[in-house]
């Protein structure tokens, strides 16, 4: 369930949006610029609604602070006679703002698309390609078309390691060393073993490609273009 922070001075508008947007949210109410910091830091929400008009930090003040540690959509609450600053905001990090009083379908339907879109720009953030196959970041596989595979723990991170390191050749050593965090005694043979798997799954899903290229007499590096 998506946590949603509401910065209100209001109480009967900040419990008004704290009993609407239960229903189907995490709801937390702060009451002050201040709060909603602390607030912010201490619960991560998913979604802030931010009113302009606060005492200790103003609207503007939490805003810049949020931008410097999140990307979370923000949406501005605005009295009528503030539309102006509300369009202000939105060229300063904001991601939409609603004029006080608002209809609260139209408050709720706004709320659901910015989570959605938010969740969305994760999703995308999450994937890596390599030539055919398709990696998501977040959860350990890897896929092509409808076809996924699950890649164990150190699979999983000797194949992103390569893949943000590009073009780039690790000696054996080296690369066990990185991955395993240790150092590497001659004869373990854990690092070939686990490139042996890899190679194994990638093909259930391409065996056409190569994908990690062994450069005999130096090491192993990712094969092709990734993105």
């Amino acid at each position: 369930m998506a946590k949603i922070l509401v910065v209100e001075d209001n109480n009967e508008i900040n419990q008004m949006l704290v009993e609407l947007l239960s229903e189907s949210y995490h709801v937390v109410g702060a009451y002050s610029g201040t709060e909603g910091l602390l607030l912010f830091q201490q619960e991560s929400p998913d979604l802030v609604l931010l009113d302009i008009m606060l005492p200790g930090k103003n609207g503007d003040q939490v805003l810049s602070e949020i931008r410097k540690a999140s990307q979370v959509p923000v949406i501005m609450l605005t009295a009528l006679g503030e539309k102006r600053l509300g369009s202000e905001y939105l060229l300063n990090g904001a991601n939409d703002y609603i004029t006080k009083p608002f209809d609260d379908d139209e408050l709720f339907a706004r709320v659901t698309v910015q989570l959605r879109h938010f969740r969305q720009d994760l999703k995308t953030d999450s994937l890596r390609y390599i030539k055919n196959i398709m990696v998501d970041m977040s959860n350990f596989e890897i896929s092509r078309n409808e076809e996924s595979v699950r890649l164990g723990k150190k699979e999983f991170e000797i194949l992103t390691y390569l893949l943000e390191h590009p073009n780039q050749i690790f000696t054996k050593e080296q690369l066990y060393e990185i991955i395993w965090k240790e150092n590497y005694l001659p004869g373990d043979n854990s690092l070939n073993a686990q490139l042996s798997n890899l190679r194994k799954k990638i093909a259930v899903l391409d065996s056409e490609e190569e994908y990690i290229e062994t450069i005999w007499g130096i090491g192993v590096r990712l094969a092709g273009d990734k993105r």
